[in-house]
């Protein structure tokens, strides 16, 4: 028997505890064949993160001052004790209305990255965000890999296809922020969004939550979440996670039991 398929599963694992435990989705690793770049290697690539003291903002693939030639940021520099709570919204599974409740018990602003599908098929959810002073941002319409797309009118048709639906069913304006599905990212890409009018968030902490069938478990979740939040942290959360919709409420105490309060993501804008 070959043992090329154990040697095969050794590397898989090997990948799969590194996007772990640096902060870097599994998904990231897996979608394209291309190389995830090492912190602060480059300006573009998969975003990603490498932890290096529990409590102190982590090294991302690029600098704050690298992203904020592009009005993009990852994190707030500062040492105030300030959380900024956003969520990826790709499609709904019940769990949302948990997440907007643990919100509305902390009157803590979440800032929902969404695409097209979501907006499709939840435009009540959607209302109910705008109702209760949540911060809707762009994720595009179809979620592509972005790096990938040359052309700046590809790249304004996937944004502007969510800012005009999203215009339909709340009547609202749509903020003019911009997180990249998947991370995926060029300076290019940063660029176009920055002369459409864009600021584009990335994230300081993250943790495996989106995977349906392999949902973390609650310990699991508060092992990365409590150890890795720092000041100014930039916090994701997918809004699909059964954990999340079960923790948030839990989770945000224990934050602000530790010295943290949460800021709308427009404050960190309004510093780019």
């Amino acid at each position: 028997m070959s043992v090329f398929p154990f040697k095969k599963a050794a590397v898989t694992l090997l990948l799969l505890t590194a996007a772990y435990f640096s902060g870097i989705g599994i998904h990231y690793l897996f979608s394209q064949p291309t190389t995830v770049l090492p912190a602060s290697s480059s300006s573009e690539g998969n975003w990603g993160l490498s932890f290096q003291e529990e409590g102190v903002r982590p090294v991302g693939n690029a600098t704050p001052s690298e992203l904020a030639k592009y009005q993009a940021a990852y994190a707030d520099e500062t040492d105030e004790k300030v959380i900024y709570l956003t969520f990826d919204a790709g499609y709904e599974n019940g769990n949302l209305p948990a997440i907007l409740d643990a919100l509305k018990n902390h009157q803590a602003v979440g800032t929902f990255f969404v695409v097209g599908n979501f907006l499709e098929t939840s435009p009540e959810l959607t209302k109910r965000m705008v109702a209760e002073g949540h911060i809707v941002g762009n994720h595009t319409y179809h979620h592509p890999d972005m790096s990938k797309i040359s052309t700046k009118e590809a790249f304004e048709k996937e944004l502007n296809d969510v800012k005009t639906l999203f215009q339909s069913i709340t009547g609202s304006e749509m903020a003019h922020y911009y997180r990249p599905p998947q991370g995926k990212y060029s300076t290019s890409n940063l660029e176009m969004a920055k002369e459409l009018g864009y600021k584009t968030f990335f994230w300081s902490l993250a943790y495996v939550d989106w995977i349906q069938d392999e949902q973390p478990t609650k310990e699991q979740a508060f092992s990365k979440l409590l150890s890795r939040i720092h000041p100014g942290a930039v916090v994701l959360l997918h809004s699909t996670s059964s954990t999340n919709a079960a923790i948030l409420d839990e989770l945000l105490t224990k934050w602000e039991e530790m010295g943290y309060h949460f800021a709308p993501l427009s404050e960190l804008a309004d510093k780019l």
